[in-house]
């Protein structure tokens, strides 16, 4: 046996589960420390960019919107999944903030990368913060969820208040409201929308894209 924290954890075999329009389901077969193969199932995720979009006066643009996988609506960011071939994530943050909240910025930086649920999943959520914003009609939502949004700009400090008390729950949303008004009120540094994003996924890209 290894010692603590030198083991690789190979992987004997991986078993395609399932495969869908937003993520894919895997079994592995993994080498544990001891020797013993264990099954982990993987969701694989194509990945995630969120946005801090803060204006002038240092409000938030937050979305309320229904989730149906816990059944209620819930306070978040504007966000969405890196679904274009190549894309730059910080192009897909602004697609995405227009889209959802009829804006875009014209000053980027990123604040964290957040991975959710490391346990059973590879997604990972690149979190940028906007400033210099700027209204921008929203497209067509169609009947989907989208189309339900509500738009609400909070002060940052009330919608860090809101996180602390369980009224914002969405993790990546708390993370990122947390680390924004870490940089505004100067105990943290942003960091350029170039910084390496070393979890980012790529299982669930490939096999989308034929590669």
């Amino acid at each position: 046996m290894t010692r603590p924290g030198e083991h690789d954890f190979p992987v004997r075999s991986a078993t395609d589960v399932y495969s869908g329009r937003v993520m894919a389901l895997r079994s592995d077969r993994v080498v544990m420390p001891g020797g013993r193969v264990a099954t982990r199932e993987i969701l694989e995720h194509p990945g995630a960019v969120a946005v801090v979009a803060l204006d002038e006066h240092r409000r938030v643009r937050m979305l309320h919107q229904y989730r149906h996988a816990v059944r209620r609506r819930l306070w978040e960011l504007p966000a969405g999944l890196l679904d274009v071939a190549g894309e730059d994530p910080v192009v897909t943050a602004d697609r995405e903030l227009t889209e959802e909240s009829g804006l875009s910025a014209s000053t980027w930086s990123l604040l964290l990368d957040v991975v959710p649920s490391p346990g059973f999943s590879d997604e990972s959520v690149r979190v940028f913060l906007a400033r210099d914003l700027v209204e921008k009609p929203r497209p067509d939502l169609g009947d989907d969820e989208e189309a339900d949004i509500e738009l609400r700009w909070i002060d940052l400090d009330d919608a860090v208040g809101m996180v602390l008390s369980g009224e914002i729950v969405n993790a990546v949303s708390a993370a990122g409201l947390l680390a924004a008004r870490a940089v505004l009120d100067g105990d943290a540094e942003p960091r350029p929308v170039t910084t390496p994003w070393e979890d980012r996924p790529v299982r669930f890209a490939r096999r989308r894209d034929g590669d």
